[in-house]
């Protein structure tokens, strides 16, 4: 029975407009009526999820995940994913908003880090996704060794995220260079952070890394009953 996907968006909304054209891309589909049925929640107003995790008398973005997954419950959608790593650090929460299955895109990505052989993985991320431990834990429930960036490196990518790719700026293939320079004795490495998926498509990253929103994707697919395009 094919299901209907609903996407918590907004976190970051480039990145909700990158995983809605990876759906179509990857769904194995030869006309319009072949595809998922996607109902999109571009939600912007969701606070800064590194932001609370880091500082919690920040603004608290699990009252609006909650409402949104509440809200794609009652437009149909019998599937819901979030295109934002960080925001699983509350999942649990999200989950109890709702009867339908949540996906839980750190879980499928290591995962897929374990599929693809990996004994000792990167992970690329926010301050807020790492301080988490998630991935972390994750890597190592699949027998992964996790690795993580030295302060320094981890600004860097803290820079990408928030200052080139959600500030809508152009990243180079300079910028990038120190940062996998760093992680050049992992087997692979995980695109921890949507923001950093737009990286992969724009500098076209070599097949080390694990794009976190292409597996999210291909994860929603199937549990939406539809075949993966291979």
């Amino acid at each position: 029975m094919k299901k209907t996907l609903g996407i918590i968006g907004g976190v970051g909304p480039l990145a909700t407009m990158l995983i809605g054209e990876i759906i179509v891309r990857r769904t194995k589909a030869n006309k319009d009526q072949e595809h998922v049925h996607t109902i999109i929640d571009n939600d912007t107003s969701i606070p800064d999820r590194t932001a609370y995790i880091l500082d919690q008398t920040k603004e608290n973005p699990i009252p609006y995940l909650q409402r949104d997954a509440k809200k794609l419950a009652e437009y149909g959608a019998g599937v819901i994913c979030i295109p934002c790593n960080t925001a699983h650090t509350f999942y649990r929460e999200m989950q109890e908003a709702t009867s339908i299955p949540v996906l839980h895109m750190i879980r499928e990505t290591a995962k897929r880090a374990k599929e693809l052989g990996a004994n000792r993985v990167g992970i690329l991320a926010t301050d807020g996704t790492l301080a988490s431990n998630m991935y972390q834990t994750a890597l190592e429930e699949q027998g992964i060794t996790p690795v993580v960036p030295g302060a320094q490196i981890q600004q860097q990518v803290m820079t990408v995220i928030y200052d080139y790719v959600k500030a809508g700026r152009d990243i180079t293939p300079e910028l990038w260079a120190p940062i996998e320079a760093v992680m050049t004795d992992c087997d692979r490495i995980i695109l921890g952070c949507t923001e950093l998926s737009i990286v992969n498509r724009d500098l076209k990253l070599s097949t080390q890394y694990i794009d976190s929103l292409v597996v999210l994707a291909e994860a929603a697919i199937v549990a939406c009953g539809y075949d993966i395009n291979q």
